[in-house]
């Protein structure tokens, strides 16, 4: 009978405990990038996320527990262009997917810089997951790395959840309908090779 008392004794201590640390606190940052954390950040808009090891009800905008976890140790970010169909082919694929991520979209040249910065690439879309990086649309390799990063293989997000709305990969970049035109360089001097021709639809020195 002792022995008994004992263990539930321990199950209840040992449930307890898993229930503080499935304490998760989401963040939305001025960006409108979503982080969540065991810890609450210094700033930003907050809202503690209570969810227990394997639970998958939700309200809200609440993330099931081993989703949450992926989002805080391998944060999703994808970088677009407009006209570009492996970015479209991409985004759907993490749509259906259900990842959550955050999307930095390539117009300007700050932008094409803030880009090459990040992920060294020339070449649209460039998926990363946490540390790594899938440059170019490819299916197999997205679901991968997102697999190895520990998100599930199947849609588990709330009917209610909406990623961030996209926003530009530099930051503080005017928005496209309030950048100032392209200066035109009216010089006999040649490309100074900061931005080259644009392809296409591709932004000025990138391909998809």
């Amino acid at each position: 009978m002792k022995v008994g008392i004992k263990s539930a004794a321990m199950f209840f201590l040992l449930m307890s405990a898993a229930s503080v640390q499935a304490q998760l606190y989401k963040s939305t940052g001025p960006d409108g990038k979503v982080t969540y954390s065991d810890t609450p950040p210094a700033a930003g808009k907050v809202m503690p996320q209570k969810t227990g090891a394997g639970d998958s009800s939700n309200s809200g905008d609440g993330l099931p527990y081993e989703l949450a976890l992926a989002v805080k140790n391998h944060p999703v970010t994808l970088y677009s262009s407009e006209k570009c169909i492996p970015c479209d082919d991409g985004r759907k694929m993490l749509n259906e997917r259900g990842i959550p991520f955050s999307e930095k979209t390539v117009k300007s040249n700050e932008d094409i810089a803030a880009l090459r910065k990040n992920t060294k690439e020339d070449q649209l879309p460039v998926l990363t997951v946490g540390g790594s990086k899938e440059s170019g649309f490819s299916a197999a390799a997205w679901g991968t790395a997102l697999t190895a990063a520990g998100y599930p293989e199947s849609n588990r997000l709330p009917k209610t959840y909406r990623n961030a709305a996209p926003v530009a990969a530099a930051p503080g970049a005017a928005s496209p309908n309030k950048s100032a035109a392209p200066a035109t360089n009216t010089s006999s001097s040649p490309n100074n090779g900061d931005a080259l021709p644009a392809a296409g639809n591709a932004p000025p020195g990138f391909r998809f």
